[in-house]
């Protein structure tokens, strides 16, 4: 390969040659010394090893140079016959010279050229095409808005370039006819095709659905009409489709499937295309921008044509009949205002303007559309309005994280799911819970937390978590699908109802900071052996409860998509007295337990160490006493433990998990030994259990309960014998009661068998 490089500033030639101006009079000017030099430089540029340009020297008038025209009157150098002599050159861009007047055929020679570009000159014309033929290594042609239109074979011309890939003739004013069947064409190559914006009037022709490398294909306002043909599935590489603003007619072409790269689609200003759009638009899963308004489609637009277009970021179906089924926009910015060309749709069932940066009052109309749509999708942006008035009427209500106001709305029996958590609704609860409406309530996921709502929770049910008070009502107890239940952080008061064992799958408890009384239900035994069997059921709405915050030992822990997994008891910071059901060591799913801050006596249970997922334990604050179980050395999961602040003694169990927490887990119980504590254990300490003063603290306790429950024998025995023995009816009575109680102890005990027997089978198979 010849040293030379492609001579690649001719248009910078060009320009100086029609732009400086010199007198130059071949016998009697002489070349102006300004331009001169600078044609000196342009030949310094250029690489010339066949020395063409050696008459171009400091020591001879320009006006005489080879290839140096001027004109003989005014001296001005009007033309440089440079092109012939550009044996080697591969690249030309003329586009933007403005330059006017014929293209001449001389640019035929530049036979070695790859990339010519003459577009946007708007004032250059062409008359024929021949030259262009000599030109065998092109791969790049762009002659936009150069005016074609005395071309009438420019077709032929242009086809002949196996190499060809790019063609670009775009506003030429080409309006001849494009011959339907090119036998002779080459476009073997062809990836990019732009015939946009000129003239044809004719149908489309088949040819072009055989340029099977085309990659880009522009074809709008050509005014083309006729059917899109089906053969437009054959493009399978295409990516780029543009045939708007044209006079096709008829469907969509469902080949358009077939275009499985296609990233932009532009259909748009047909006003004749018409019928609905193929469903096999939903195969294209690489599309970006569709384009279809103002054309003549109708029918509904459901979920089925987005599930797969993943990476649509636009969609226009403007001055159509077309109607949305599912929409949803989610994270797309859709505000500030609100879409009022929501009006338009008719047929939505599913509505997603979850976090689209609208920062608007919800107009009155939109609360009359939104009855008809089934799932209403509004969380997280700043839309205001006074909801009092309003009443829902849609299966999934999400209005979450907004500015809504006033009172809580009125609810439909149709609402399932309703969100309106972090808004600023007011006043009384109970009006919202007893509202009477036609038909029974199908609500089953509510969440109204962080609001300024106030009032006793009535026995209508329900539970929110704002400044409460008053009872859980028995009623709570029919919700016989919640799975979980947080009460953290009220007033409320009294006993736990028992009702709750109803809750079959009621896997997390929280009634924290509140101020319950009584004991601790065992019921919770039957209800958690009921629940951790039906462990693996989902969420029916797995989006309505996104995520819960637990509050353990003063840190929060916020448990998002493995919520539907978190088994918990939280009955801290109330007023619950007795001891630790030894029910609760059979929970073996549990993994948080927290019972601090009550007035809990009693021993902890002995098999508390067979709940070995337990993760979170705290016995703190209550009067629990006797030794640590042994058991607990079990643990291996344990992340926090406190169980300060009670009468434990004794030796802590050695184990690797329990002697890693820090000491102040185990402060306040100052009969305590061994590590972690510095408190080292005496062999008295290890063996004899309570001290002295612990033995004596409880000797006149026991002394006076065995005087007591002798005192009572004597006299419930006698009493009643001595009824049973003078009064036949009492003692008549007495015995039917037996013989009832033995039949229904036989009962009884039958269906525990049974039950038990069911178990054991159940065991054995899995």
């Amino acid at each position: 390969m010849r040293n030379s490089r492609p001579i690649i500033l001719f248009p910078l030639l060009c320009f100086l040659s029609s732009t400086i101006s010199i007198l130059c009079d071949l016998n009697t000017l002489v070349c102006n010394e300004k331009e001169k030099h600078a044609l000196l430089r342009f030949k310094k540029a250029l690489s010339d090893p066949g020395n063409r340009l050696s008459s171009w020297s400091v020591n001879q008038d320009c006006c005489r140079w080879e290839a140096v025209y001027s004109n003989n009157v005014t001296g001005w150098v009007v033309r440089l016959a440079l092109l012939g002599s550009m044996g080697s050159l591969r690249y030309l861009d003329l586009s933007f010279a403005e330059f006017r007047g014929l293209v001449l055929h001389q640019l035929g020679n530049l036979s070695t050229l790859r990339h010519l570009d003459l577009g946007y000159n708007r004032r250059l014309y062409v008359e024929n095409l021949g030259w262009i033929s000599h030109l065998a290594f092109l791969k790049y042609l762009g002659m936009n808005w150069v005016d074609l239109h005395r071309e009438v074979h420019w077709l032929e011309s242009v086809s002949m370039f196996p190499s060809l890939s790019e063609l670009h003739l775009s506003h030429c004013e080409l309006d001849s006819n494009m011959t339907s069947s090119l036998g002779y064409a080459n476009f073997t190559s062809l990836t990019f095709l732009d015939l946009s914006e000129n003239n044809f009037n004719q149908e489309i022709p088949n040819w072009l659905f055989k340029l099977s490398s085309l990659v880009s294909l522009s074809l709008s306002f050509i005014q083309f009409k006729g059917q899109i043909s089906e053969s437009l599935g054959q493009l399978k590489y295409l990516e780029y489709l543009d045939v708007s603003f044209n006079s096709f007619h008829g469907p969509i072409p469902t080949s358009i499937g077939n275009l499985s790269s296609l990233r932009y689609l532009g259909l748009s200003e047909n006003p004749l295309i018409n019928g609905t759009l193929p469903m096999s638009l939903g195969l294209l899963s690489n599309l970006e921008y569709l384009n279809v308004g103002w054309t003549s489609l109708t029918g509904t637009i459901s979920e089925v044509y987005f599930t797969a277009l993943s990476k649509l970021k636009g969609l226009s179906i403007s001055g159509t009949s077309l109607s949305f089924h599912f929409l949803g926009v989610d994270s797309c910015k859709m505000g500030p205002k609100f879409p009022t060309w929501l009006q338009t749709q008719k047929s939505l069932s599913y509505l997603d303007f979850s976090r689209s940066g609208i920062v608007d009052t919800a107009p009155n109309w939109f609360w009359k559309f939104a009855s008809y749509v089934q799932q209403i999708h509004l969380s997280n942006n700043q839309i205001s309005g006074d909801l009092s008035q309003v009443v829902l009427n849609n299966t999934i209500i999400d209005l979450s994280s907004n500015c809504f106001s006033g009172r809580l709305p009125r609810l439909s029996p149709n609402v399932v799911v309703l969100n309106i958590a972090n808004n600023s609704f007011s006043g009384q609860i109970s009006p919202f819970m007893c509202q009477k409406m036609n038909g029974r309530s199908k609500l089953e996921v509510l969440d109204i937390s962080i609001n300024a709502l106030s009032g006793k929770l009535s026995d209508c049910w329900m539970h929110w978590p704002n400044n409460l008070s008053g009872k859980i009502p028995n009623s709570m107890g029919s919700l016989v699908g919640l799975k979980a239940l947080s009460l953290h952080n009220n007033s409320f008061y009294g006993d736990i109802p028992s009702s709750l064992e109803n809750c079959k799958v009621l896997g997390l408890i929280n009634p924290s900071d509140n101020k319950f009384l009584g004991i601790i239900p065992r019921t919770y035994r039957r209800q958690y052996d009921i629940w951790y069997d039906a462990l693996e059921a989902d969420y029916d709405y797995e989006f309505s409860m996104e995520s819960l915050v637990l509050d353990t030992k003063g840190r929060e822990v916020e448990y998002e998509e493995i919520l539907k997994y978190v088994r918990m008891i939280d009955l801290s910071s109330n007023n619950l007295s007795g001891s630790i059901p030894i029910e609760i060591s059979s929970l073996f799913g549990l993994r948080f337990l927290n019972l601090s801050q009550n007035h809990l006596m009693g021993r902890i249970p002995e098999k508390i160490g067979v709940m070995a997922l337990l993760e979170y334990l705290d016995l703190s604050r209550n009067h629990l006493l006797g030794e640590i179980p042994q058991s607990m050395s079990n643990f291996t999961f344990l992340d926090d433990l406190d169980l300060s602040f009670n009468n434990f003694f004794g030796r802590i169990p050695s184990s690797t998990q329990l002697q890693s927490f820090d000491p102040l887990s185990f402060f306040g119980n100052p009969e305590l030994c061994g590590a972690p504590l510095t408190k080292n254990c005496t062999k008295d300490e290890e063996t004899l259990g309570p001290t002295a003063v612990e033995e004596n603290r409880e000797f006149p306790e026991i002394s006076w309960f065995y005087i007591g429950m002798g005192s009572g024998f004597i006299a419930g025995f006698w009493g009643v014998c001595g009824a049973l023995f003078f009064k036949r009816a009492w003692r008549h009575a007495y015995f039917q009661f037996l013989y009832d109680m033995r039949d229904w102890a036989y009962v009884a005990i039958a269906i525990k068998l049974k039950w038990f027997h069911q178990k054991l089978r159940r065991y054995h198979a899995g």
